[in-house]
């Protein structure tokens, strides 16, 4: 019998009948003591128990199997899986792959989220909040705590995580991380805020504040994207040089969060930064554009999209081990501010999609097949609707966040001016199919001062949204789907900022958070009317929430890597 101890799942017990089963997670080889007549090695996804990996199936379930045809190939069969796949045993954080989180991942109980404080006059300052989501619970659709940075200016963003799923498989358990401190990066003071939420997951803690000199004196500033990298380190994407000019790069901490430098090496550097994704297995990175922080800092202006150098419209490719771009993609006006990318989930999947703010669309990125480059197809356009009572002729749908289910099927986006959340069907990668949508508040509802003159997709405006009394304010912003793509969070907060430009009303009542219930099956979407985070009522005036995480990781912040 192999020794079960040596996988590090969470396996209970192997049904008596069972010569042998591999573990779906971790891939290792176990057999059964008691040998059956029926002599079948069985191979098959780990389970719908929630205790174990190592899922009992009846017959007619979907197996796949050899047949063996007597004991000892059997053994000599499990023993070369085992001895292969033994370095995969001690799982660090996260999950072995996304179909393994889709299947094996618990269901959501925490939000933590980034939370703007909008009056730049009160000291605590932005904050963490730690936000109640599990049905059971007394404190349901509440913030049970609440993390302050005690410092202004900040303006909190993104998030990341100091380990996730692509440290998921080490050699050594004595060596596995934890993940348990999150990062928060901060667009306007360049400081970069280190919490400890492993000590006490409901009520975490500031644990170290990397203070923005220390990115100045690297000629880098606003810091936005967190990602860990395989080796152990931290990376985060900045849109700045030290005087708020545009500039993409990127900057590297390791483990105790000690400044190692700037990532880029070789002679070309990105005109902007913003957003980046990694595939190791196919040694490439890609990078999206904001523009340059002088500007955006002070508001929006019609004006500023102009300016292809300091205002991106192009997609940049790093050989991920070299550390070196080697192609730039210009995309025309249509792309213009590329932000939210990502790769698809598989990481043997050399393609994905970006979402372009600016004219609403969505690009997919692919690798050609007889080059080393890559090229871009639009294959979601939103139209503008003409309009009068708005700044400009046309009013667009200003796309400010895309996701990906895990599982690689449906792909999400928020429309924060025109008020809508959209589901694709992806199954057909060009050509991406709609299957929901639902309407969040925005600028043309049916009783804005902004009139629809021409409209391409529909023949009436939507109608203002409410939930339990309270009317949805503002837009919909940043997205998080639960891991087994059934719920799916809405925040209303793009930047406070341009909050107070384009949403004044919502900042006055502070922002909300609501879910939208997904049918994975069939596709479709539909708001759940229980469920509602109101930042209207907090301790120290009306607040702003972005960016959702859960403590296990989600489909935005963890990325896979492949294991052979």
């Amino acid at each position: 019998m192999i020794n079960k101890s040596v996988c590090s799942c969470t396996c209970r017990h192997l049904p008596a009948t069972t010569v042998a089963c591999i573990c779906f997670v971790c891939e290792f080889a176990v057999t059964n003591t008691h040998y059956s007549k029926r002599r079948n090695l069985r191979l098959y996804p780990a389970g719908d128990k929630s205790l174990h990996s190592f899922s009992y199936r009846s017959l007619h379930d979907r197996f796949v199997y050899v047949l063996c045809s007597n004991r000892s190939y059997l053994l000599l069969f499990c023993l070369a899986i085992a001895r292969m796949n033994q370095s995969k045993c001690y799982c660090g954080p996260g999950y072995a792959t996304p179909m393994d989180a889709v299947r094996n991942g618990p269901r959501e109980k925490m939000l933590y989220v980034v939370t703007v404080q909008p009056n730049l006059e009160e000291p605590h300052g932005d904050y963490l909040s730690t936000v109640d989501v599990d049905p059971e619970s007394a404190t349901y659709c509440q913030v049970i705590h609440r993390t302050f940075t005690n410092s202004t200016g900040n303006e909190m963003h993104h998030s990341g995580w100091n380990t996730c799923s692509s440290c998921h498989f080490v050699d050594d358990k004595t060596k596995a991380p934890k993940r348990d401190r999150m990062i928060l990066p901060c667009l306007n003071s360049d400081r970069i805020f280190i919490v400890d939420v492993g000590t006490n997951p409901k009520a975490p803690t500031l644990a170290k504040v990397i203070e923005g000199d220390v990115l100045k004196k690297a000629n880098v500033t606003a810091p936005h994207t967190t990602h860990c990298l395989p080796n152990g380190n931290i990376m985060i994407s900045i849109m700045g040089d030290a005087e708020g000019n545009a500039k993409g790069d990127f900057i590297e901490f390791d483990k105790n969060f000690e400044f190692v430098g700037t990532w880029t090496k070789g002679n070309k550097i990105a005109m902007c930064g913003y957003d980046y994704w990694y595939q190791p297995f196919f040694n490439v990175m890609v990078a999206s554009e904001w523009g340059a922080p002088k500007m955006f800092r002070r508001g929006y202006q019609d004006s500023d999209a102009l300016d292809t150098v300091q205002y991106g419209r192009r997609l940049n490719f790093y050989k991920w081990n070299e550390q070196e771009l080697f192609q730039t993609i210009e995309m025309n006006e249509e792309g213009t501010c590329p932000l939210e990318i990502r790769f698809l989930h598989n990481p043997k999947e050399n393609q994905g999609y970006v979402g372009c703010a600016l004219y609403a669309n969505v690009y997919r990125f692919f690798k050609n097949e007889d080059s080393d480059k890559y090229s871009i197809e639009k294959v979601i356009d939103v139209p503008a609707k003409k309009v009068e009572g708005w700044s400009g002729e046309y009013i667009n749908g200003m796309m400010t966040d895309i996701l990906i289910s895990l599982d690689d099927r449906f792909l999400y986006f928020s429309n924060w001016l025109h008020g809508d959340v959209r589901q694709y069907d992806i199954t057909d990668r060009s050509n991406p199919k709609l299957t929901g949508q639902v309407f969040l508040g925005g600028a043309v509802l049916s009783d804005s001062k902004v009139k629809v003159v021409e409209d391409k997709e529909l023949t009436k405006r939507p109608d203002p949204a409410f939930i339990k009394g309270r009317r949805l304010l503002g837009g919909p912003q940043m997205l998080q789907l639960s891991l087994d793509g059934k719920r799916l969070y809405v925040s209303s907060s793009l930047f406070s900022p341009w909050d107070k430009q384009f949403y004044p009303e919502m900042v006055k009542a502070g922002g909300t958070i609501v879910q939208i219930d997904i049918d994975t099956v069939n596709g479709g979407m539909k708001l759940n009317e229980n469920f509602l985070v109101d930042f209207g009522n907090e301790p120290y005036g009306p607040s702003l929430p972005h960016e959702m995480r859960y403590p296990g990781g989600d489909c935005t912040s963890d990325i896979w890597i492949v294991n052979e």
